[in-house]
This record gives C-alpha cells, sequence and structure tokens, in this order.
C-alpha cells in the first residue's frame, strides 16, 4: 500500500517524520515542471511546503529534494522549497496544504515516497508518447 490512511498520515508526523504527495506536471515560462507538497517536522510544529521543480523525465531520478526548481526566484532552497505555513498540530498542517495547493487527503505518502509516484508519471507518459 502506497498511499497512507489519515491516520497513518498523522501518526508519522506524530511520530516527527514527513509525509509528502506528488502533485503533478506544471509548466512556467514555457519549461516543464511537476509539483510536490511536504508537511514535515520543523522545531515545534510542522512546515507546509510547495514545491515547483523542473521535471527531468527520468524514471531512475526519484529523489524530487534535489531536482532544480521552476523558478529560481521561487524557491527558497530546492530541498525546502516554499514555506508556505508552519503550524503546531499536524492535522491544521494536512489542512492547510490540503486547502491551498491542489493536493488530494488520499494520496499522502511517507517521506521520498513521492518520487516513486513521479516516477510512475514518467513511465506512464512515456508508454502514451510511443508511436
Amino acid at each position: 500500500m502506497r498511499y497512507l490512511t489519515r491516520s497513518f498520515v498523522l501518526g508519522a508526523l506524530g511520530r516527527r517524520k514527513g509525509v509528502e504527495q506528488f502533485v503533478g506536471p506544471l509548466t512556467h515560462t514555457g519549461v516543464r515542471g511537476i509539483r510536490w507538497v511536504a508537511v514535515w517536522p520543523w522545531q515545534d510544529g510542522y512546515h507546509v511546503s510547495v514545491h515547483d521543480v523542473q521535471d527531468l523525465d527520468n524514471e531512475h531520478c526519484r529523489d524530487l529534494s534535489v531536482f532544480p526548481p521552476l523558478n529560481p526566484e521561487d524557491e527558497d532552497d530546492t530541498g525546502y522549497g516554499r514555506v508556505i505555513g508552519h503550524l503546531h498540530d499536524p492535522a491544521e498542517a494536512l489542512e492547510l496544504a490540503e486547502r491551498t495547493t491542489g493536493v488530494s487527503p488520499h494520496r499522502w505518502v511517507n517521506d521520498g515516497v513521492a518520487g516513486e509516484v513521479y516516477a510512475d508519471f514518467v513511465l506512464a507518459r512515456q508508454a502514451r508518447n510511443k508511436p
């Protein structure tokens, strides 16, 4: 099972482990990119961050945190993305992410697994584009 139930998402955050979600493709000034969102423990609460990064179109590149930013002026740091909120309650952090970034409440994965979802996305796109 790749996707986490809500109780598992809250359990991971409660254990001070991050969760993330591959959102999908986007384009910025003609450059193809992808978006992923993370909720991760930071100090006394949880950061919610949005990452708009270049689409490397390579199913073997699965560490989304090292993908180059789609718009370098918009990213604080490739690994940290744009922090859109810091909340003390994990449920409120998830709600902020879901309300403001286009993520689904049913597609959260453990930290590091969004790259696997991206790899599936790349493989499906390549299969559709084969002659």
